[in-house]
């Protein structure tokens, strides 16, 4: 120990250098020895899988006569024994390289966000990443800060609200849920709160060791469904976050797609973004059953034509189109902070072929799609035809996707198209010119998907 006190400040500074780089070097052995294992492994299963083969199969594949010595002696049990022990060894070094790395979970961290409106079937799609067990899902967790804060649409406000909800984001995407603790009302005691919106939609909050035992006399008025959980902890959602594989998000208070560029240039995330459009005549369609309340003069306005509809109704929703259309635009544009991070995909086509498309954006996600998600999918779009409900995700899609063309008026289809004409071409939705086409199933409303719109 005297010694050790006795040297000079930079050569104790250069031992400590030294040891940090030993370990990093060992760290490297396992990793370069994995890698000559692994293609020695490979050569050796393709020899023990070439003479796993009978002697008359490789007397026919050679031309010769098969050889009885071959048969008798321990070649093949020798290498059968070689090739198992050096996949032992194989799985051995891989677990010790994991852990040297501190990353218990093979392969990178994915970052999925899903980008959509209100009533584009968003809820739907979101299930098919809440449905895979290694990704840890939220289901609108921004809803709580549109609650809290305020601020006007357009301009300097817009611009406001859309930095808040990125920032939360980016956080979330990390797993810092404490984050949401700033907005849930009431606030929560000691990290737990009943009112985590619509946590019954996040399997990942409603499985252990997040689904604690419920308590008595607390209100949960957010609750998941199939079992019953007490407040949610929100120290245990973060922690089970962080143990998850991925990590997906479904938001539909999100809409300028250029506010997320300091995300996706983030080195702690990998960023996907999925967007989620639908035709907007469906969307206003949908609107006014869901939201009955807010759309009554366009209600009256179609059934008695009297009262106009004000100009300010018309003018918001061309500025979601818009808003909608230039976010794509950019996306499609592909940018160089966006080449391989933007995916742009049609409700209609999901409806039409769900499996298929949840391959797409797996594919485009780099992540796995699991029997669960493909089950879950064959279970909930073969839904009965009686199956209602404006919040369901169980339907019989293949029938739903144009059920408004029936419902809406063809004087409210009118409005639509011509304050979202742009959008709609954009997006391949053909315009009705009369009330016969808009409701003739034989004329279809869609053209045929890009596929530059992966990107």
């Amino acid at each position: 120990m005297e010694i050790r006190r006795a040297l000079p400040q930079d050569f104790r500074e250069l031992l400590h250098c030294l040891k940090m780089r030993s370990k990093y070097a060992v760290l490297l052995v396992f990793v370069v020895g994995l890698v000559i294992i692994e293609k020695e492994n490979n050569f050796i299963s393709r020899v023990s899988d070439k003479l796993k083969q009978s002697p008359q199969a490789l007397a026919e594949a050679n031309g010769t006569e098969a050889s009885p010595t071959l048969a008798e002696n321990g070649s093949l049990a020798s290498l059968r024994e070689l090739d198992a022990a050096f996949s032992q060894l194989r799985s051995h070094l891989r677990n010790v390289t994991l852990q040297l790395a501190g990353n218990g979970d093979p392969g990178p961290r994915r970052h999925v966000l899903l980008m959509a409106t209100t009533r584009t079937g968003s809820s739907f799609v979101g299930e098919f990443f809440n449905q895979q067990g290694s990704i840890f899902y939220l289901f609108e967790p921004l809803w709580h800060i549109e609650r809290m804060v305020t601020f006007e649409p357009g301009g300097a406000n817009a611009v406001g609200s859309a930095l808040v909800y990125r920032d939360v984001l980016k956080q979330l995407l990390l797993c810092d849920l404490y984050i949401l603790e700033s907005f849930i009302s009431p606030a929560p005691e000691g990290h737990l709160t009943p009112f985590m919106f619509r946590r019954g939609s996040s399997r990942s909050l409603c499985e252990e060791p997040v689904c604690t035992p419920s308590t008595k006399k607390v209100f949960e008025k957010y609750h998941c469904k199939n079992r019953r959980c007490g407040p949610l902890n929100i120290t245990l959602a973060a922690e089970a976050c962080r143990r998850k594989q991925h990590v997906a998000l479904k938001t539909v208070r999100i809409r300028q797609l250029e506010f997320l560029q300091p995300l996706v240039e983030d080195p702690r995330l990998d960023m996907r973004i999925i967007q989620l459009v639908r035709d907007p005549r469906a969307v206003l369609a949908s609107r006014m059953v869901a939201f009955s309340g807010k759309y009554e003069t366009w209600k009256k306005w179609a059934s008695e034509g009297e009262a106009p509809l004000h100009e300010e109704e018309v003018q918001r929703l061309r500025g979601n189109c818009e808003s909608i259309r230039l976010s794509a635009e950019l996306g499609l544009r592909r940018p160089g902070w966006l080449q391989g991070r933007y995916m742009l995909v049609r409700y209609e086509d999901v409806a039409r072929a769900p499996l298929q498309k949840a391959e797409e954006m797996y594919r485009f996600a780099g992540l796995p799609l699991t029997p669960q998600v493909e089950e879950w999918i064959g279970k909930n779009t073969q839904a009965p035809r009686d199956s209602s409900g404006v919040y369901s995700t169980r339907k019989n899609s293949s029938e739903q996707f144009e059920k408004w063309r029936f419902s809406i008026p063809f004087k409210l289809a009118q409005v639509v198209q011509d304050a979202c004409a742009p959008a709609m071409r954009l997006f391949g939705y053909k315009l009705a010119g009369s009330p016969a086409a808009l409701a003739n199933r034989s004329f279809s409303l869609l053209e045929e998907a890009q596929p530059s719109w992966v990107t």
